[in-house]
């Protein structure tokens, strides 16, 4: 896909990757960009940089997602880029237990992660079909791929955020929709700098987003699944699945070491 002349819809699009890439698409000549995110003022901010349309949107909301798609299909006629990009992390309450998070922590990450993903395909996806064509891009994360270290919730829900990717693309891609999914290791963020410096995804280099947009337009274009701004990416996972308990051998090792213990 190219993204000229292309109604594109991004969610957490206020900041960070998600801001990246509305300003991306805007230069590359897309028709419209609608700029979704809690934080309204910040859409409200890249929207007008660009020429698009802000909208406040919490993605956890089933509803609100809903609106937002109809909205968007209402003014513009279609959506044919939907980019899921919004998403939260949290480290474990306590590091030395996996299960330590809270049911609202949890909740949240299930929320955003991975039904903000099912609430915008559930609403976008009969348009796309009734056209015969549409691009789903949901942001995971190499967590998703790999794991995340001191993060179970994140990890988890990254893990299902790939699996339901997955699903749209076996289900849907004889009726003409694209998935992709952008998985990076650190990304300069708000949410990485949250996390302190010392993180195991800081290890193979810290892009700024306009370096991961950079790699979704070059993937949309090549129309791959898997869209990795860290390329080494693949390799680990190639190692993970060559022989699984080795690689968990080497994910404790890299725990202590980063952890300290």
């Amino acid at each position: 896909m190219q993204v000229k002349d292309k109604v594109v819809v991004v969610t957490g699009g206020a900041d960070g990757i998600g801001a990246a890439l509305c300003r991306r698409f805007a230069k590359d000549g897309a028709r419209h960009v609608a700029v979704v995110d809690r934080n309204g003022e910040g859409a409200a901010a890249v929207a007008k940089e660009i020429g698009g349309s802000a909208w406040t949107v919490d993605v956890s909301d089933s509803a609100a997602v809903a609106a937002m798609i109809a909205g968007v299909e209402a003014a513009q006629g279609r959506i044919d880029l939907l980019c899921c990009n919004a998403g939260v992390g949290d480290g474990d309450a306590d590091r030395n237990n996996a299960a330590s998070s809270p049911d609202a922590v949890w909740a949240r990450a299930w929320g955003v992660n991975v039904m903000q993903h099912v609430y915008a395909a559930r609403a976008a996806l009969p348009g796309m079909i009734a056209r015969g064509e549409g691009y789903i891009l949901n942001t995971v994360s190499a967590a998703g791929l790999l794991s995340q270290i001191g993060s179970a919730v994140y990890s988890t829900t990254k893990h299902a955020a790939v699996g339901f990717a997955e699903s749209l693309a076996i289900t849907h891609g004889d009726q003409g929709i694209k998935v992709s999914i952008l998985c990076p290791q650190g990304v300069d963020t708000a949410m990485l700098r949250a996390g302190g410096d010392n993180q195991p995804q800081n290890l193979d280099g810290v892009l700024t987003p306009d370096q991961c947009a950079d790699a979704v337009v070059a993937g949309l274009a090549e129309e791959k699944f898997l869209i990795l701004p860290h390329p080494v990416v693949l390799s680990y996972m190639q190692r993970k699945t060559a022989d699984y308990d080795r690689w968990l051998g080497g994910m404790r090792r890299l725990r202590a070491k980063v952890l300290g213990g």
